[in-house]
C-alpha cells in the first residue's frame, strides 16, 4: 500500500503568531488523534510562505514535513530574492514545489524553467512536487491530457526519473485551484490515471510507486471520494490548509 501524503500549500500568507497558533492547534489534533486510531495520513507537509520556514521547521510538530513554495535553478549567484535547492537543504528542508499553476501564470514559468528547478532540486537532495494542470480553455477544446503530459514530459526528459523515487507528481487543473470547483472523482481519477500511464511507459515498476496528489479546492467534504479513487494518493491543499481543523480533518480522509 501506498504512503497517503496530504501536503499544504500556504501560498503568501501566514505570520509569526499564526504559526505559533498553528502549530500549537495542529500537535493538539495530532496528539489527540493517538497512534493507533489509523485517521491521521503518515505524511503530513506544509509548504509556508519563504520568510517563515525556519519558523515553521522549529514550530510545527516534528512529524510535519517542510517544503518551499519554489527556488531558482542555480545554485547561488546575482539572484536577488531567489533561492536555491542547496540553501533549502542546508536549513533542513527537504521538499519545495516545482511548476505551480501560479508560476507558471503570473511569473511567466515555462516547462523548460520547471524541468531545471526539478533537476537542480535533486541536485541538492530535496525532493519535488511537479505540479502539473490545464486550463479551463484548454480542457474545453479536449487538450487536457495533452497539455499535462507536455508539461510532465518536458520535466521527464531533462531531469529524468531518478528525482521521482523521492519525490510526486500533483495534478492541479487551473480551473479548480481557489476557485471553489473541483473536478469530479472520476475527471481527477482520469487524469490521476493518464500520468500513471506515461509513468509507466518509461518505468512500470517507478509508476506504481509514485504518489500522486490531487489538488483543486479540496476540502473535507470531498477529500474521502477523492482520496478513494485508484490512482490518488493524496492532496495538494490550498485554503484549508490554514484550518487546522479542515487540514487534519482532510489527512483524516486518507486511507
Amino acid at each position: 500500500m501506498r504512503v497517503s501524503v496530504v501536503a499544504g500549500n500556504w501560498k503568501m500568507h501566514g505570520s509569526v503568531s499564526f504559526l505559533e497558533e498553528f502549530a500549537s492547534d495542529l500537535a493538539g489534533a495530532l496528539a489527540h488523534a493517538g497512534p493507533n486510531s489509523g485517521s491521521v495520513a503518515p505524511e503530513l507537509l506544509i509548504f509556508p510562505a519563504a520568510p517563515h520556514l525556519a519558523l515553521a521547521r522549529s514550530m510545527l510538530p516534528p512529524e510535519v514535513a517542510i517544503g518551499a513554495q519554489n527556488i531558482h535553478a542555480e545554485t547561488q549567484g546575482a539572484f536577488t530574492g531567489e533561492l536555491s535547492a542547496e540553501m533549502l537543504d542546508d536549513m533542513g528542508i527537504g521538499w519545495v514545489l516545482v511548476g505551480h499553476s501560479e508560476r507558471r501564470a503570473l511569473f511567466g514559468e515555462t516547462n523548460a524553467d520547471t524541468a531545471a528547478k526539478v533537476q537542480a532540486a535533486e541536485r541538492a537532495g530535496v525532493a519535488a512536487v511537479l505540479c502539473v494542470g490545464e486550463t479551463i480553455d484548454e480542457r474545453r477544446a479536449g487538450r487536457a491530457a495533452e497539455v499535462v503530459l507536455a508539461q510532465l514530459n518536458a520535466v521527464l526528459d531533462v531531469a529524468g526519473l531518478g528525482w521521482l523515487e523521492r519525490g510526486m507528481v500533483a495534478y492541479e487543473p487551473v480551473w479548480a485551484i481557489g476557485t471553489g470547483e473541483t473536478a469530479t472523482p472520476d475527471q481527477a481519477q482520469e487524469m490521476h490515471g493518464v500520468i500513471r500511464q506515461a509513468l509507466a511507459g518509461r518505468d512500470a515498476d517507478l509508476a506504481s510507486k509514485v504518489r500522486l496528489l490531487y489538488g483543486g479546492s479540496v476540502n473535507p467534504e470531498n477529500a474521502a471520494e477523492l482520496f478513494g479513487q485508484v490512482d490518488i494518493d493524496g492532496g495538494l491543499v490550498g485554503g484549508a490548509a490554514l484550518v487546522v481543523e479542515k487540514f487534519v480533518a482532510i489527512a483524516r480522509a486518507v486511507g
